[in-house]
């Protein structure tokens, strides 16, 4: 029996012996709060009692922190609340705990891992060109049941904001430019409408829940998010599918231990990575929810992906039928020195090795079919089953270390004065998502195509790559191909056929459209063609037949659902 149940049946128990509900109804919250107080682990604590400074520069003290007091004479009443609040609400012995931990592993992060490095076995080793349309129907099918009988949800990692895009509110906010002015979110959320449309389709005999959509947001993103969603309906989707939670935060030190003070009354703080998504899920309860939904597999990917295909049940049914608790979708490497993560083994545990970690030499080794050895380039893109998570936040996630990421933090001089140095200050501690590969008793890869699953947005225009102008266009070209293979013809104004141009992917009859075997036919064509699907008609190209096949199609081209009409 659960702890809720025995005190929910106690109670009754005491209602029966003649107390009113009000009296009933403090007992269980002052049974709860002991029971809270007792499971809390959080870096951050609510409701404190207020304190004297002398009380908090004694607390600040025993850790080496009271330097957190130096303006404590100059400022209002309400700065020193706000400040004394923040240092009451932080577990000081922990996050300094933390930063101790961290600082010890550096030098064992600078080491280089080449000879503790394997490749992931073939046999655990999926890859999308390479296994047959058959088996790959038969993995769709299985992820589309799971789909259908809601086992499936997906967890969005959303904490961060669109600030190296020029804009002050959340990625997922961000409208890239699209035809359509759809914004990341949207175009996410109609992918999941499409999907549990397909399901629902597949197995008309099934009831399920639809999809549940997790998203982590930080403390700058939440209520933004909230909103948005809110303003726009949820975008046709069940808001009692729509769960926002925020992770955690933790403080920000100088090199030598001591907490930032962001401005002379607030503590410099960050998010404590996507890997702080195991803490959050037990800390918020997240993961008690998923079980009771009776959700058995959940897809993890990063908000800034236009390309990502939420829940792709030809992943999550290869994963299935694998047997898999952990799961991790690549791209390959486009060449040794691109410096991406690779998923691989080390000293026979799964994990993400960086660029930096391993030599140019390892970088550049190939099997004999040509191929980098080392090739599996991580996208943040996962599958966890249920039962892994649980394992994870009850038992593992207490042993997960923290990165370092030395940054540039805004802070205050001796007269208080805030400024941004110009030369890395301190460090942000950080947890990634992938640190939990080590623990999984089965895991494996599946590898897709770059060019139809994988184009992050990261940068504005002007930078060398991973723009809002390169995400449009790595959206229209997979569209383009998606039209073609479904009989579309591309015309130019003067009613000419627009020569297909594939830059490497397999075209729609199998074979690689060359730049020069183009301009020797005489034939001409448009660095992009503007072309655009709504996710609400086709999830990844299909039932695109009977609506364009023989059509002559002009750019820009909005392909849109009849309720977008």
């Amino acid at each position: 029996m659960s702890w809720n149940n025995k005190m929910s049946e106690d109670l009754g128990s005491i209602s029966n012996c003649g107390l009113n509900s009000s009296r009933i109804s403090f007992l269980f919250r002052m049974g709860r709060a002991v029971k809270d107080e007792k499971q809390k682990t959080h870096s951050f604590r609510s409701a404190p009692v207020k304190m004297s400074s002398e009380v908090l520069e004694a607390r600040l003290a025993e850790f080496g922190q009271q330097h957190l007091l130096d303006f404590w004479p100059h400022l209002t009443d309400h700065e020193r609340d706000e400040l004394a609040h923040e240092i009451q609400t932080l577990n000081l012995e922990e996050v300094t705990r933390f930063f101790k931990r961290t600082i010890s592993s550096i030098p064992n992060e600078e080491e280089k891992l080449d000879d503790r490095l394997q490749p992931v076995p073939e046999e655990f080793f999926g890859s999308a060109i390479r296994t047959n349309e058959k088996l790959l129907q038969r993995y769709e099918h299985m992820g589309l049941e799971k789909i259908a009988l809601g086992r499936v949800g997906v967890l969005l990692l959303a904490g961060g904001q669109g600030t190296r895009l020029g804009v002050d509110y959340p990625k997922g906010m961000y409208n890239v430019g699209l035809p359509s002015q759809k914004t990341l979110y949207q175009i996410q959320a109609e992918r999941i409408r499409r999907l549990e449309e397909m399901a629902a389709q597949r197995f008309n005999g099934i009831q399920g829940n639809g999809i549940a959509w997790y998203i982590m947001t930080s403390e700058h993103t939440k209520e933004p998010t909230l909103e948005f969603f809110a303003k726009h309906n949820y975008f046709g989707l069940k808001k009692e599918n729509l769960v926002v939670f925020e992770q955690g935060m933790l403080p920000c030190f100088t090199f030598d231990g001591k907490i930032i003070l962001d401005s002379k009354s607030k503590i410099a703080k960050s998010p404590d990575g996507n890997g702080g998504l195991y803490r959050a899920l037990r800390e918020k309860k997240i993961l008690d929810d998923v079980e009771r939904r009776g959700i058995e597999y959940l897809h993890v990917y990063c908000v800034d992906n236009i390309l990502v295909k939420l829940a792709d049940p030809i992943f999550m049914g290869y994963a299935i039928d694998k047997g898999a608790d952990c799961a991790a979708k690549t791209v390959e490497k486009s060449q040794p020195e691109e410096a991406v993560g690779v998923v691989c083994r080390v000293d026979g545990k799964y994990q993400v090795v960086e660029y930096s970690e391993i030599t140019l030499e390892t970088a550049e080794k190939r099997n004999q079919d040509g191929r980098l050895t080392f090739s599996a380039g991580n996208i943040c893109n996962h599958f966890f089953t249920t039962s892994f998570l649980r394992d994870i936040i009850d038992n593992q996630e207490h042993s997960l270390k923290h990165h370092i990421a030395k940054k540039k933090i805004p802070t205050v001089d001796e007269l208080g004065n805030r400024f941004t140095p110009k030369a890395p200050n301190g460090i942000k501690m950080e947890k990634f998502v992938f640190d939990v590969f080590q623990f999984s008793k089965k895991f494996v890869v599946w590898d897709v195509v770059r060019e139809e699953e994988f184009s992050p947005l990261k940068n504005a225009d002007g930078a060398a790559k991973d723009t809002p102008t390169s995400a449009r266009h790595d959206l229209y070209s997979l569209h383009e191909r998606y039209l073609r293979a479904a009989g579309g013809i591309f015309i130019d104004k003067s009613n000419t056929i627009i020569p297909p141009l594939t830059n490497g992917v397999n075209g729609t009859n199998g074979h690689e459209a060359n730049n020069n075997d183009i301009e020797k036919c005489g034939l001409k064509r448009p660095e992009v063609i503007i072309c655009e699907i709504s996710p609400l008609v086709s999830y990844a190209g299909e039932g695109l037949a009977e609506l364009v096949a023989g059509k002559k199609l002009q750019q820009p081209f909005l392909l849109r659902a009849n309720e977008e009409h």
